[in-house]
C-alpha cells in the first residue's frame, strides 16, 4: 500500500515540475519579446514573423520558386519560423522538420 503512495506523490511532483517549466519558458519568451530582444528562429515570441519576406528569401535559389513558397509559406504559417539560407538549417526551426506530407516526405522545403 505504501509503495503505491510513494509512486502517486512521484508522479503529482513530476507533473508539477513539467507544467512549472512550461511555465517558465513561457514567461522567459515573454519578457524577451518585451525587452527588444531580437527573435530567435525556431521560437514563437508572441509576433507574427513576415512569411512572405522569409519564403522569398528562402526560396530565392528553387528550380520550382512558386512550389517551393507555397510549401514554405504553409510551413512558416504553421510554425512561425523560417530556416536562416536558402536550404539547410532546419535544426533552427523544430516544427520545420516534423511536418511531412500525407505520403509522408519532408514538407517544408
Amino acid at each position: 500500500m505504501m509503495l503505491n503512495f510513494n509512486r502517486i506523490i512521484f508522479l503529482a511532483i513530476a507533473i508539477f515540475c513539467l507544467v512549472l517549466s512550461q511555465e517558465w519558458e513561457v514567461c522567459n519568451a515573454t519578457n524577451r519579446h518585451h525587452l527588444s530582444i531580437p527573435p530567435v528562429h525556431g521560437v514563437f515570441l508572441g509576433a507574427q514573423i513576415d512569411c512572405k519576406k522569409r519564403c522569398h528569401e528562402r526560396c530565392g535559389l528553387a528550380s520550382r520558386y512558386r512550389r517551393c513558397l507555397r510549401a514554405c509559406n504553409t510551413c512558416c504559417q504553421r510554425c512561425n519560423c523560417v530556416p536562416p539560407g536558402t536550404s539547410g538549417n532546419a535544426d533552427t526551426c523544430p516544427c520545420w522538420v516534423t511536418m511531412t506530407t500525407k505520403s509522408g516526405r519532408k514538407k517544408c522545403p
